[in-house]
């Protein structure tokens, strides 16, 4: 038996490819969109791609299954558990729907079938056994039921795809599938579906793999043995689900569609001023400080880091197209992320050498002010400065400035009107990133802002005010 990992870091997404070398043929588990990364390791290991699945309907990026599955003439393998609130819409008329107790064989490799709901109602986990070797499972694909050092979230279905009233119950069934799957032996190997930074569970470790008896031990979802606690702990401080989510629940469940075969044209500064004007919506995937030293009027900025996906998911909408303005050696990868989380609709992109050169073409630039801490509490002090904190929830409930007035990035373009016309605005959130975005959405819509750069990390090191509870703290 042959097992591949392979690794997306923008999304902390892992794919799985497991073969039977000695009838070449492989299994590729929970494949994203860009379908050519499979197609490429499996010519690569000489093996032939015969079967496609998923552990889940996923939420953090458009799935490759179907597609993978029409490029290779493969079997689809996919879950047929969730009820009738939640499960595969659209299959495909040749799919194999999966249930408990479900097997397979790739090859000489057997896959077996466990349903393990909590973190969605349909989820599965696959055991492996190399059956050339062994009559026993070598390990289990978890998805986003187990990982390294935590469990996956339950309030997704509530929270991200808007069934009401699911959540309590998904983490009650989390917790009868832990304790179901903490039957198995432990030296059972687990491959989870995600790593660290990603946003389907609280505190996922980094290491690409464990086992079970280690889970056991230091994994506090399978140590935790009473089920009212464990309800307790893991619905308790879930980060806000990136906006996105909801759109990639629904596309995931009803069939994604197919990726444009044509890429996005390039465009001439002067095309990028014309499409300005007329109201274009315009992303600047610069860097934030570059973008705050001089910018497009009317611009946004999401910044081509690590974290690009989970802020263009959160703000950006499907049903617009939009321009990018993107470095000279990194538009084709800017282009295939989007694809990632299915932003297709991209109407051009600018290649920038220098931003001048906009200025040049006739648009009209300016700068996004920057404030220190420091100068932030110098602002409070004298005049009641109107601060903007656009941190999710549990961060917000830890700790905040007082008088703040409290709306996350992701809501902030249709909550414009919650923010005081007079005078500037100063938004800050926990270091200076999400912030900077903010300010330039706050900017595209005329409203005077300044950016605060160290966020709230700096102002509590600095010993500021906070207010917890409605109680201040200093």
């Amino acid at each position: 038996m042959l097992l591949k990992r392979l690794y997306d870091e923008k999304l902390a997404q892992a794919s799985y490819l497991i073969a039977c070398q000695e009838t070449g043929t492989a299994l590729v588990v929970d494949p994203l969109r860009d379908v050519g990364r499979y197609l490429a390791l499996a010519a690569e290991e000489k093996v032939r791609i015969t079967d496609v699945t998923e552990t889940h309907i996923h939420a953090d990026f458009v799935s490759g299954a179907r597609d993978l599955a029409r490029a290779t003439d493969a079997r689809l393998h996919l879950s047929d558990m969730g009820g009738a609130d939640w499960k595969y819409s659209e299959t495909g008329n040749d799919a194999d729907m999966l249930r408990d107790g479900s097997s397979f064989m790739v090859g000489r490799v057997r896959i077996d079938v466990l349903h393990t709901p909590g973190h969605t109602p349909e989820h599965l986990t696959f055991l492996v056994t190399d059956c050339a070797t062994a009559n026993a499972p070598i390990g289990a694909l978890t998805g986003d039921f187990i990982f390294v050092g935590d469990v996956g979230r339950p309030d997704l279905l509530e929270r991200a795809a808007g069934i009401a009233g699911t959540k309590e119950t998904a983490a009650r069934d989390l917790f009868r599938s832990l304790q179901r799957f903490k039957t198995l032996p432990d030296y059972l190997q687990l491959w989870p579906g995600h790593g660290a930074g990603s946003a389907c569970g609280k505190a996922l470790g980094a290491m690409p793999s464990s086992t079970l008896g280690y889970e056991r031990l230091f994994n506090w979802g399978l140590a935790e043995n009473d089920e009212e606690s464990f309800v307790r702990q893991v619905l308790s401080g879930q980060p806000d689900p990136p906006a996105y989510f909801a759109m990639m629940k629904r596309i995931n469940r009803d069939g994604p569609p197919a990726k444009p075969d044509i890429p996005p044209a390039d465009i001439t500064a002067r095309e990028l001023a014309s499409e300005l004007a007329h109201g274009a919506l315009v992303i600047d995937t610069r860097l934030g400080a570059d973008f705050a030293r001089k910018h497009a009027s009317g611009s946004i900025n999401i910044p081509y880091t690590k974290s690009f996906l989970t802020y263009s998911g959160s703000i950006l909408p499907y049903d617009r197209e939009l321009y990018l303005i993107a470095g000279n050696d990194n538009a084709d990868s800017i282009i295939d992320d989007l694809a990632l989380i299915g932003i297709d609709r991209i109407g051009g992109v600018y290649s920038c050498r220098s931003i001048d050169e906009l200025a040049s073409a006739g648009v009209a630039m300016e700068s996004t002010p920057q404030l220190t801490t420091d100068e932030l509490k110098d602002r409070l002090s004298r005049n009641g400065q109107i601060v903007v904190d656009v941190r999710g929830s549990d961060e917000w409930d830890h700790g905040h400035i007082p008088g703040a007035i409290h709306i996350p990035l992701g809501s902030l373009e249709s909550r414009l009107d919650e923010i005081p016309g007079s005078g500037e605005i100063a938004v800050h959130c926990q270091g200076g990133t999400r912030s900077a975005i903010a300010a330039s959405i706050l900017q595209k819509n005329g409203i005077a802002v300044a950016n605060v750069t160290g966020g709230f990390r700096e102002w509590e090191q600095s010993g500021g005010q906070i207010e917890r509870d409605g109680q201040g703290h200093t």
